[in-house]
Formats: structure tokens, C-alpha cells, sequence
């Protein structure tokens, strides 16, 4: 008999996560099965009792219930308690252990364009919320040099790097203004907000007129494919990557946790491209 994983959250009718991961196990001849399960903030608690006694063998966790699931659980990963979030649960007999694959999928898929040359990239984080968390934990993990955040609330940014610099980053902090003025000293801008994302497709979080061409230029977001952000970066000669990389590898990595097999990444990444419709 299979087993059954899902996702939690609200709305979840939008997710390319159940596409992704079926065709994952249908690929490795298994009979498990991923649904998508629309809970209310009011119900995660009862949510999570439900998945105890159903015996879900292990699922994702998606806005907005990453922060609040946590005290639901019977362990949290040290990386996801230095983050606040978690976005991955497994059920090891019972005990719901939640885990944060967002920040390790997005270096894994940042590896695949910068190589370990990424530690000596003078970095820029643009925003201070739940990804950027992720992502300046994981680039501080990793042993990248300097590490700088730029939000439109500084007081975040700098309570950010406080208690995310696991690594011996030299950390700055500067408005959005500072930033923009400042781009042409980074080797790597990373898009940790939601601006520019769909319906809201003619925002940008920077501008990027002091932009270097030979910067790498990165957007969490993924749906459009190709934010104003990156067709501008990519205008001025910049190297580009958007957030499909990073959806994919942090739900390939949360299936090995759960099955102990690793999927096919770039399947699922044909799977999430096809329903965004381009490749």
C-alpha cells in the first residue's frame, strides 16, 4: 500500500508541488501519493492532529503557516529554528520533525551557475523577511565572504544579520537607496522579496542603474519566468537566475528526506517550467 504526503497551506490551488512530486514517484514506480490540503490559520492545529492520525508520511508547509507550524511539532532542525521557519515535515513513527529546505535548495541551484567561487562574491541580499532569512543563513553557512542586506526597514536587515551570521561573513546593512547607489561593488544581488511578482509585473525592488555587467543577478520568484528585475539585469549584460532552481531543489530535497531516494531534478524542473508555460 502507499503512503501519503501533502502540502498545508492557504490557498494551495495555484501549487506545482503535487505535479511535481507524483510524477516523481510515478517515475521511481512507487505508489505513494502528494495532495495539496487548503488549511485556514484557525485550523492548523487541528490540521496537524488530522495528519497524526492519518499517518501522513511527511509533508510541505507553505504561507502562511511556516512560522506557526513549528509549535505544533515534536522537533525542529537547528537550521530551521536559526531561519524561524519550516517548510518540510517528516514522520519518523509518529514524531513530526519539521526541517527548512529552502535555504540549502537555493545554494545547491545558486552552485550550479557561480561554482565555489560563491565565497568570494560580495553579496547582496535585497529584503529581511522568511526567504531572505533562509538564504543569508545558508550563503553564511556556506563561507561567503560579505554578505550585505538592503530592506526598506533597516532595523529588520540589521536584526536579520544578528542572528543569522552562522559563519564569519562581514555583514552590512543598507536602505534600498544606499543599495542602489552602491550596486556596481557586487559580484552577486539576490531578490528575496515579492515585488515584481505576478499580477504586479512592472515592479522592480532596485533600480539597477549602477548595475556591473559582470554581476550575477538572482529573483527568488518564479512565476513570471522572467521578472522586470532580471530582463533589465540581463539588458546591462548581467548573468541571470530565477527561482525555478530553487523550487525545485528544495522539493527534491524534502522527497529524499521523506523517501530516501533522490528524484529525478531535472524532470521536475520540466514539470514546473511546462505548467509556467516556457522553457
Amino acid at each position: 500500500m502507499g503512503k501519503l504526503f501533502g502540502l498545508i497551506g492557504h490557498p494551495v490551488s495555484h501549487s506545482m508541488s503535487p505535479s511535481m512530486h507524483n510524477d516523481a514517484f510515478r517515475n521511481l514506480n512507487v505508489n505513494h501519493h502528494y495532495h495539496a490540503f487548503d488549511v485556514k490559520e484557525e485550523d492548523l492545529e487541528a490540521a496537524i492532529s488530522g495528519i497524526r492520525a492519518l499517518g501522513i508520511k511527511g509533508f510541505n508547509v507553505t504561507i502562511p503557516h511556516k512560522v506557526n507550524v513549528m509549535k505544533f511539532l515534536d522537533e525542529v532542525d537547528d537550521e530551521a529554528k536559526l531561519i524561524g521557519a519550516v517548510n518540510t515535515v517528516v514522520n519518523e513513527d509518529g514524531r513530526l520533525i519539521g526541517y527548512n529546505t529552502d535555504g540549502e535548495g537555493y545554494l545547491q541551484s545558486l552552485l550550479k551557475v557561480t561554482g565555489p567561487n560563491l565565497q568570494q562574491m560580495k553579496t547582496m541580499i535585497i529584503g529581511a523577511g522568511g526567504a531572505a532569512r533562509a538564504v543569508f543563513t545558508v550563503l553564511s553557512r556556506y563561507g561567503v565572504s560579505d554578505l550585505h542586506i538592503s530592506n526598506r526597514t533597516t532595523e529588520k536587515a540589521a536584526t536579520l544579520a544578528s542572528e543569522c551570521n552562522c559563519g564569519q561573513a562581514n555583514v552590512g546593512v543598507l536602505s534600498i537607496e544606499e543599495a542602489g547607489e552602491r550596486l556596481a561593488e557586487y559580484q552577486l544581488i539576490i531578490n528575496t522579496t515579492s515585488v515584481g511578482m505576478s499580477p504586479h509585473t512592472d515592479d522592480m525592488p532596485i533600480v539597477l542603474k549602477n548595475l556591473s555587467e559582470a554581476s550575477v543577478v538572482s529573483d527568488l520568484i518564479y512565476n513570471p519566468l522572467q521578472t522586470k528585475f532580471l530582463r533589465e539585469a540581463e539588458g546591462k549584460g548581467a548573468t541571470i537566475i530565477n527561482g525555478v532552481g530553487m523550487f525545485v531543489e528544495q522539493g527534491a530535497l524534502a522527497f529524499e528526506k521523506w523517501t530516501g531516494t533522490a528524484p529525478d531534478r531535472q524532470r521536475m524542473e520540466n514539470i514546473v517550467l511546462q505548467q509556467l508555460g516556457g522553457f
